[in-house]
């Protein structure tokens, strides 16, 4: 599914349904509805063609794709269609399936990801080969019930792809965030905590903000106690962990400060003191990001030899299948994965990138 001749500038973009019970099939549905959107990249999406087709009666949307069954021979040849659906129709049967996690949605999940995936790390000129992956949000109850141990994408991505590092980084209008640690048990993070796990997403964020732009990022990391340890009296992480690994990241000349308390560092950030904001927890980092760019947030997995970009929300459940879910933020994830594509591709041919101006 390599670029046509008229489409040889754009990059093509994978993107998998999640959780065939969530809101995924609706918000790509709505995403990619923008002709405007369409014609910018190519797209592959990874589902079920069956809850799209749903998606989009709902919508009173006419189907704009051209459907393929994902382990068909037309696969592996040039298909010109701007918007592509590889149909995993083994896995038909969720309209009439009950809104929820469950092992069927769990196993048809990590099938879609795992082929883009396969698809992303193909040489460039093969006809299947995708510039980056969104993911839609999955259920991860759902992975536990089929079987499968990886806490989430971004796990299951980093090993796929043999990352010696990854972080998630959230990019957002006001707040760029990326965590030390992603999805673990609260009262296990200090248990986990090295300085080498403060050090790598301080130094993988300074590239990334280096890659949208910002020449000399300020960066501030957050404490994992409350007051940043109190001087130690509320923990020593802050002295122990956190702060020598600020020195390492400034002995390689990272303009980085703290370890700062985390209920006030959101708010100078916010207010365009620093360009990215190191927290040492999942909820940590995702409450400030989440309440000041809710629908505009994006994911963005760090370390991959891949481009991998999602929203920040998850499946919803509760209002799945009933044209209530906004597509803000898949469609920010769509457009932020056109963008670093097109850097990369601009920067493998010696063009000039696409440059995304700091957040104020």
């Amino acid at each position: 599914m390599a670029n046509a001749p008229n489409n040889v500038n754009r990059p093509t973009i994978g993107i998998t349904m999640g959780d065939p019970s969530g809101i995924g099939p609706e918000v790509i549905v709505k995403a990619l509805s923008d002709p405007h959107l369409r014609r910018k990249a190519r797209f592959v999406i990874y589902g079920l063609n069956e809850l799209l087709a749903y998606a989009a009666d709902q919508l009173e949307y006419d189907p704009y794709w051209y459907r393929v069954q994902h382990d068909s021979n037309r696969t592996n040849k040039l298909i010109t269609e701007n918007v592509v659906v590889l149909d995993f129709d083994e896995y038909d049967g969720f309209i009439q399936s009950p809104r929820g996690p469950s092992k069927a949605g769990g196993i048809a999940s990590k099938s879609f990801v795992e082929e883009a995936i396969i698809d992303a790390t193909r040489p460039p000129d093969h006809p299947r080969h995708i510039d980056a992956i969104v993911t839609g949000p999955i259920c991860k109850e759902a992975w536990h019930l089929a079987g499968f141990n990886w806490p989430g994408h971004t796990e299951l991505l980093a090993y796929r792809t043999k990352a010696k590092r990854h972080a998630m980084m959230f990019v957002s209008p006001r707040l760029r965030v990326v965590l030390a640690t992603t999805h673990l048990p609260l009262m296990d993070v200090r248990n986990v905590l090295t300085i080498g796990k403060v050090f790598d997403p301080i130094d993988l964020g300074h590239e990334a903000c280096q890659q949208l732009g910002i020449e000399v990022p300020r960066i501030a990391v957050t404490g994992l106690n409350p007051h940043a340890g109190e001087g130690g009296h509320f923990g020593d992480e802050e002295t122990r962990i956190i702060t020598p690994a600020i020195e390492v990241a400034r002995e390689a000349e990272i303009n980085v400060q703290g370890p700062f308390p985390a209920d006030t560092v959101f708010v100078a950030a916010a207010s365009g003191e620093y360009d990215l904001v190191v927290a040492m927890y999942h909820d940590q980092g995702l409450i400030p990001v989440k309440l000041l760019g809710w629908d505009q947030a994006v994911n963005w997995t760090l370390g991959l030899p891949i481009i991998r970009t999602s929203p920040d929300h998850g499946t919803a459940f509760d209002i799945a299948g009933k044209n209530k879910a906004s597509a803000g933020s898949i469609t920010a994830a769509v457009e932020f994965a056109i963008q670093l594509a097109s850097n990369q591709r601009a920067a493998h041919a010696g063009a000039p990138s696409q440059r995304r101006e700091p957040a104020a």
